[in-house]
């Protein structure tokens, strides 16, 4: 783990720690971090899953396969 060094506001940190329910400013912002971490891979989980759902409608699979073929 490395130690940075880093302004804060204190307002906003008071408000993380009372609503992640954490003790310290560390654990505060550890938590902050891993949601954040689980937010954005849950939105990719998502977008990949909308896209193969999708894709038919978009991309022309014959089309690419050709380019592929031919090397372009």
């Amino acid at each position: 783990m490395s130690k940075t060094l880093v302004d804060v506001d204190d307002q906003m940190l008071a408000f993380a720690q009372q609503q992640l329910g954490t003790a310290t400013k560390r654990d505060t912002i550890n938590r902050a971090l891993s949601i954040a971490a689980a937010i954005s891979a849950d939105d990719r989980a998502r977008a990949l899953r909308w896209l193969q759902d999708n894709a038919g409608q978009f991309l022309d699979f014959e089309v690419l396969e050709e380019r592929e073929r031919s090397g372009l």
